[in-house]
């Protein structure tokens, strides 16, 4: 399902959403994990396909591969690590922020407790964190979360709590189980008197679209290398932390974005239909796990509402496709090892070229300049491979040899 947003505007990014997220706080966000052990010290590729490109009959394909960010093997290693440093601050703001994470302060630390629901890589990333800070961490879980990603995020340290239901259950369950024990919350999703946080997590996803900026050679006040940008949905947050800053970066002349989600989990989708944030009309269980999620995060949604162009839902075997074509590559295009949600956008991009009168609603032709990212690699490995037909690990042999070969 395609839905325009009549309520996108194109103009200068606000005051009022400046004062909340912004590209200097991103900014020191990215500088300091930065000093993080467990953060690729360098900005991850942005590939070029231009085999794709033709075959989808645009004018580039850029990817964004965020598979290589860190070893926990996702982008999510930018979002609750720097919200538990920033929260860390607040109780003790004569640490330094670059040694948080290096547990230079584990003993005074040592009975402070964290806790969120996750789908798996946001709870990877709190546990991680948390354990390289001197800090518990409690981890709450769904019915539908794999064992594989419980022992992802188990092998940090991390205490599990597993819950019936879905992941909307497992954040109503950490909120219930922090107020009875005193342990912070540490969520990607906001609601009534809780949106500090989820905008911390939000802002540390700005380093993704600041080493695009950069990457691309962009230029303040200007259009980018970028027509067309796709970006996962979720409860909003990694949309509206990348969404904002090319916003704040580039004013009026924005490129278009286009937020895809699960077509039994489309939240944003219905959020732009009733124009407020809103609950899922499906049963929210999705082979794109990270996707997965029920209710639009009040918060993402301030940002999402006036500034993304459309909105569209995926199904299942669309993504799995999508990570196919990825791992495949081809002689101009590198293999890429792309999770079941971080394939999401390529598959979007796929079902509207597909339907000609979808393409022109969006503006989307033979001129476009497309980016999309790839949020996840193979980041529960028993799962990519049932899904792609081959292992990570097979992958990412063609793809070395795809490069020895340049």
């Amino acid at each position: 399902m395609l839905n325009l947003n009549q309520r996108a505007v194109r103009a200068p990014y606000p005051a009022e959403l400046a004062s909340i997220m912004n590209i200097e706080r991103s900014h020191e966000s990215r500088q300091w994990l930065s000093h993080w052990p467990r953060i690729a010290r360098g900005a991850t590729p942005l590939h070029s396909l231009p085999g794709l490109a033709q075959g989808l009959n645009v004018a580039q394909l850029s990817v964004k591969d965020e598979s290589l960010r860190s070893p926990l093997g996702s982008f999510k290693a930018l979002g609750a690590p720097i919200a538990l440093v920033r929260q860390i601050l607040l109780l003790h703001p004569h640490f330094e922020p670059t040694s948080v994470l290096a547990g230079r302060y584990a003993d005074q630390l040592a009975a402070y407790t964290v806790i969120s629901a996750t789908d798996g890589n946001h709870g990877r990333g709190l546990a991680a964190a948390a354990r390289d800070a001197g800090c518990r961490c409690v981890i709450v879980l769904h019915a539908h979360v794999s064992e594989e990603r419980e022992r992802a995020i188990a092998v940090h340290g991390a205490r599990i709590v597993r819950v019936k239901g879905n992941y909307d259950e497992s954040v109503e369950e950490a909120a219930r189980l922090a107020g009875a024990n005193g342990w912070q919350v540490v969520s990607d999703t906001s609601y009534q008197g809780y949106e500090t946080i989820p905008r911390d997590v939000m802002q540390g996803y700005g380093t993704i679209a600041e080493e695009i900026v950069e990457q691309s050679a962009g230029r303040a006040g200007e259009a980018g290398a970028f027509t067309h940008v796709f970006l996962q949905g979720g409860v909003g947050g990694m949309a509206a932390g990348l969404a904002s800053y090319f916003w704040e970066f580039q004013g009026a002349q924005r490129p278009r974005f286009i937020v895809v989600e699960p077509a039994q989990a489309d939240c944003l989708l219905q959020s732009a239909i009733q124009g407020r944030a809103a609950r899922a009309t499906g049963s929210v269980d999705s082979v794109m796990a990270g996707l997965a999620c029920g209710a639009t995060s009040p918060l993402a949604w301030r940002f999402l509402q006036p500034c993304v162009d459309a909105f569209m839902t995926i199904e299942d075997d669309q993504a799995v496709q999508a990570m196919r074509t990825l791992a495949r590559g081809s002689a101009g295009d590198i293999p890429i090892v792309s999770g079941e949600s971080g394939a999401a956008g390529l598959a979007a991009l796929q079902l509207l070229r597909s339907d000609p009168a979808w393409s022109l609603q969006v503006r989307l032709d033979e001129q476009s300049r497309v980016l999309v990212i790839s949020t996840e690699g193979a980041t529960a490995p028993k799962v990519y491979q049932a899904l792609a037909g081959e292992s990570a690990e097979a992958v990412l042999r063609r793809q070395r040899a795809w490069i020895a070969a340049r």
